[in-house]
């Protein structure tokens, strides 16, 4: 399996290079160049395996230039101190008596070390990376460049952390991220480490992050001191590709509970921001999964929404932050490799899309991509007040404890069967443990906590709810305070030239 660029007819590269490399020369995004296919029968043997056994049978799809020896370890050692030996269980909330197939199963996707679902992916990349930098004989030094509007920072620092033969750089919007984001991030130890807030929000970071891996002065400057560029979020390969093996597992897992039977379709809820999580659905529709429809799910922040029900894509809009703070972003990056793939890979088209993304701030798809696009998602936005009424609905039906995001998700799917009426089973993936937004959270439950900082609504939220504190949160109000870093976005790139000195 080769990997091609979304924007140029570029010479196919393997996956290792793709890895380490995060983002094409053109700007553009790395796709495979064809997706694999499964059976049923191969599904239905995934039935007896370990969520290892399972990553490292979906990775070998796509990264062929591994071995099945090597990536059997990269999942060991990514997946061994997850808290749940499913890794990513599934429970099912919402059934109603009367229609039997209309479960609701809640794919629990935070038990791993940060307490979000990026942990899926940053616990794996590392190795992938690792063993890449071998593969292709590089010595230079790999910095991770990291954006991130609050989860992927942590994840991808305690991922990174002390890797040989890398540094990891985090850059994240001040004010932008919950306390106990901001907490799990400014407390990460480790050599190679380094956190720095930036003045904006989220999309500030991120175009910043862009424009220094695509400034050739920079580059030359990074190789005289011996390092390269590369990426941790879901704009490079290895990140996105290990999301793919969970909506695999999920669907197991509700043939496992009796809620659907092999080769029963299934309706996906994804809450979205960056377009990665969704994508990685998208990407498990087209192998074979059985999917009926991918709900695209978004906060106020609604760009994706008007996009699949327009054509156009409008960053141009007044920015909220909000009490989903992952999803508080304007430019959804991976929307770049759908768009590549269900144009059949015209990466011309691409490439005008993204250029008037840059220039005017918006850009429109033509009828037949639009046609295309209807045909596999639907899109529905919520609001802040519709957010915590399903955490507290949720709760006071099932005494079970969504955070914010996940909310977000099953209020969607909620909107969506109001439209349609369709009652198709569906997994809704459930991102974050609800003790990394305790303020809402409770807020939703209407437990006062005025005066009460975050870390002591962690102890709140336990005693009101008894739902399972995460052992990282816990111990966070004792962690010592090792990043202070500000800057605004116009100095970034001086900041990673320094970093990369040191």
């Amino acid at each position: 399996m080769k990997y091609i660029s979304t924007r140029s007819k570029i010479k196919p590269i393997t996956s290792a290079e793709a890895i380490l490399q995060g983002l094409a020369k053109d700007g553009g995004l790395f796709v495979p160049e064809k997706i694999p296919k499964v059976t049923l029968e191969e599904i239905d043997s995934l039935k007896d395996k370990t969520y290892e056994q399972l990553s490292a049978w979906l990775l070998g799809k796509y990264l062929t230039d591994y071995t099945e020896d090597e990536l059997g370890e990269c999942a060991e050692l990514a997946y061994n101190w997850f808290d749940v030996t499913a890794r990513v269980p599934v429970a099912v909330l919402i059934q109603d008596p009367k229609n039997p197939v209309a479960p609701v199963g809640n794919m629990e996707l935070w038990h791993g070390p940060t307490s979000a679902f990026k942990d899926i992916a940053l616990q794996m990349l590392p190795h992938l990376m690792r063993m890449a930098l071998k593969k292709v004989g590089e010595t230079k030094t790999i910095l991770i460049l990291v954006a991130t509007s609050g989860d992927t920072g942590k994840a991808a620092l305690a991922g990174f952390a002390d890797v040989p033969q890398t540094k990891i750089m985090v850059f994240y919007p001040d004010g932008g991220v919950s306390q106990i984001q901001k907490l799990q991030m400014v407390t990460q130890g480790g050599s190679n480490v380094n956190v720095t807030a930036v003045r904006g929000n989220f999309d500030d970071a991120q175009t910043g992050v862009k424009k220094i891996f695509g400034d050739k002065k920079i580059r030359a400057e990074l190789d005289k001191l011996g390092v390269k560029l590369s990426s941790a979020n879901s704009i490079n390969w290895g990140r996105l590709v290990p999301q793919i093996a969970y909506y695999f597992a999920g669907y197991r897992e509700l043939i496992k509970t009796n809620q659907i039977k092999l080769g029963d379709k299934i309706i996906i809820s994804v809450p979205t921001g960056n377009f990665g999580n969704i994508l990685a659905a998208y990407y498990a529709l087209r192998m074979g999964l059985p999917i009926k429809k991918l709900i695209c799910a978004s906060n106020m922040n609604n760009v994706l929404t008007e996009f699949f029900a327009t054509g156009v894509y409008n960053r141009n809009r007044e920015f909220f932050k909000t009490i989903t703070p992952s999803m508080d972003i304007l430019i959804s990056s991976n929307l770049e490799r759908l768009l590549y793939h269900e144009s059949g890979g015209d990466f011309k088209q691409v490439s005008r899309y993204m250029t008037e993304l840059n220039t005017k701030g918006k850009y429109q798809i033509d009828k037949t991509l639009k046609a295309r696009l209807d045909k596999i998602f639907h899109a529905e936005y919520v609001t802040e007040d519709e957010t915590k009424l399903f955490i507290k609905r949720v709760y006071a039906s099932f005494k079970y404890l969504l955070d914010t995001h996940s909310a977000v998700s099953i209020a969607a799917l909620s909107k969506y069967r109001g439209r349609t009426k369709d009652l198709t089973p569906v997994l809704s993936a459930s991102t974050a443990s609800p003790y990394k937004f305790t303020s809402a959270v409770l807020e939703a439950l209407e437990k006062p906590i005025d005066g009460v900082d975050d870390l002591a609504q962690l102890k709140l939220l336990n005693r009101a709810t008894n739902f399972k504190m995460p052992k990282n949160l816990a111990v966070l109000s004792a962690a010592q305070i090792l990043h202070n870093d500000v800057c605004d976005k116009d100095e970034m790139a001086q900041r990673v030239l320094d970093f990369a000195a040191k």
